[in-house]
């Protein structure tokens, strides 16, 4: 951590964003949903790395350093489920390859680690 930083401590998030335009097909099937069911709207995405706390300098230097080995890849879909909570209603399951897997290890932020690597499509209903 920058000594000199004196940012107020924030809450980060790492996302795996989709090409367009399979971006904007999901960008529909979520719109769709929402205007069916209701929930907030958000970006299509995969959470790689959710609510990390810390300073601005050392949220960017641990997300350099980690986007710097990471490449991109090729998620293959293994089926639709349905969470129990808020930020997990509707969603995409993904297959844990082994890019994947690497993506989401607690490598570089051993707080959180991400169990399955999933594609919400819409949150904040009734589940």
């Amino acid at each position: 951590m920058d000594p000199t930083d004196q940012s107020p401590e924030e809450v980060y998030s790492v996302w795996a964003l989709p090409p367009e335009p399979v971006r904007d097909r999901f960008r529909r099937i979520m719109e769709g949903l929402r205007a069916a069911y209701g929930g907030p709207a958000f970006e299509p995405h995969v959470t790689v790395v959710g609510d990390f706390r810390g300073r601005r300098s050392e949220a960017v230097k641990v997300l350099r350093a980690a986007a710097a080995s990471v490449q991109p890849y090729t998620a293959r879909v293994t089926g639709v489920a349905r969470g129990s909570f808020f930020y997990q209603c509707v969603y995409i399951l993904l297959d844990p390859t082994a890019e994947v897997k690497h993506l989401f290890s607690s490598y570089w932020f051993p707080s959180f680690v991400c169990s399955a690597p999933i594609f919400k499509l819409t949150v904040g209903l009734e589940c």
